[in-house]
């Protein structure tokens, strides 16, 4: 009997991505597997039943779940669905595992296999599995966008039968996935950009996108690709620097995110007070608590004469290209344990003992037991 990939339509209305497109599953079917589709999950990233070759079709998400080895997921599942997992089943995708101890412990007794991309190692390997960049490269292209659309002025220089109009200053702090894309989205649109990182090493990346690295004199260089959280010293360092570069751009977009824990406070209400009116921020950040001191998740604040805006569901507003991107990495990190249809886990594989949550009852990521007391 073959083994069965399962995906449902997603909780989350807002969510509009999928994690199975027609090219991956079929690439599953050449490995083995059969598919099973709740109707309705691939609406949000413009699929329709027609896409899909030789996959089942169902009404119901118990059908799905009843029918399936595996689930791939964008979001967590309810509860009410974990609970109906086969036991020894394996769910897969973006789990927030920092998230709730309830749910683990629900997996736990459930005695599923629970891979969070989340957890996934940073090394080489793992790069074509790696949905965090992925996805972050989608939600750093679209806060660009976001910006431009509600920036005053012009991105690029203009120049019109009257003279010049200088191009818009941007300034991206964080210089990571997303912040990269954004300077290189902010570069193509012609913009002048700088930008800033905690991490050192990111100033070649910064320069080599034609974009001005803003020193602080502050590093954070932390562990696995991640910077570490600054001391209360390091902050006050930063914040007095970064407040020059903030007062002279024209658009601000922040994208600085710590694995597990809240975003970082980087901006302050009086670094906002001191911008330009008529600027615009772009809190990346504002699903996990903002960076921008006075962000609101999923709304446009005017705060005095300057805009912040704190999108939610980022990398949902391009589903198309970001659902193609994230069934990529899923069967990138899956595909070597399928063998004609039977999935074997090597536990020996650093990639995938390191992703893994919870398998036959146990908590097995020490990272995660560790900050949720398990």
């Amino acid at each position: 009997m073959s083994w069965t990939i399962g995906v449902l339509q997603d909780g989350d209305t807002a969510e509009r991505r999928v994690p199975l497109t027609p090219d991956v599953a079929k690439k599953f079917q050449q490995l083995g597997a059969s598919i099973v589709l709740q109707r309705g999950a691939t609406a949000g990233a413009f699929l329709g039943e027609g896409d899909y070759a030789d996959v089942k079709w169902v009404d119901s998400a118990a059908e799905v779940v009843a029918q399936s080895d595996c689930l791939l997921t964008v979001s967590p599942p309810p509860a009410e669905i974990v609970g109906q997992l086969k036991p020894g089943a394996v769910l897969l995708g973006l789990l927030q595992p920092y998230a709730s101890a309830e749910r683990i412990k629900q997996l736990q007794a459930g005695q599923i296999t629970a891979f969070p991309m989340e957890l996934l190692p940073r090394i080489s390997r793992a790069q074509s599995m790696d949905i965090l960049s992925s996805q972050a490269a989608c939600s750093g292209y679209e806060c660009v966008l976001i910006a431009a659309t509600k920036c005053p002025k012009f991105f690029p220089m203009l120049t019109y039968a009257a003279g010049t109009i200088r191009p818009a200053r941007v300034l991206i702090i964080g210089a990571g996935v997303a912040g990269l894309q954004a300077i290189a989205t902010a570069k193509r649109l012609g913009a002048m950009v700088e930008a800033y990182d905690v991490r050192p090493e990111t100033r070649e990346q910064i320069e080599s996108l034609g974009a001005k690295f803003v020193d602080t004199g502050v590093s954070a260089a932390g562990t696995g690709g991640y910077a570490r959280e600054l001391t209360d010293d390091e902050k006050r360092q930063q914040a007095e620097k970064l407040a020059k570069a903030i007062a002279q751009c024209d658009v601000l977009i922040t994208t600085a995110a710590v694995p597990g824990k809240r975003a970082p406070r980087i901006v302050t209400a009086d670094m906002v007070a001191g911008m330009k009116a008529g600027s615009i921020i772009v809190d990346m950040a504002a699903e996990t608590g903002g960076n921008v001191e006075g962000c609101v998740a999923g709304a446009e604040t005017q705060i005095g004469r300057v805009l912040l805006i704190g999108p939610t569901h980022l990398p949902s507003r391009m589903s198309v290209h970001a659902s193609e991107m994230f069934s990529k990495n899923l069967f990138n990190f899956i595909s070597p344990m399928l063998k004609e249809g039977t999935l074997t886990l090597d536990w020996e594989d650093e990639v995938l003992a390191g992703t893994c949550l919870t398998h036959a009852g146990e908590v097995r990521h020490a990272g995660v037991k560790q900050v949720l007391g398990l």
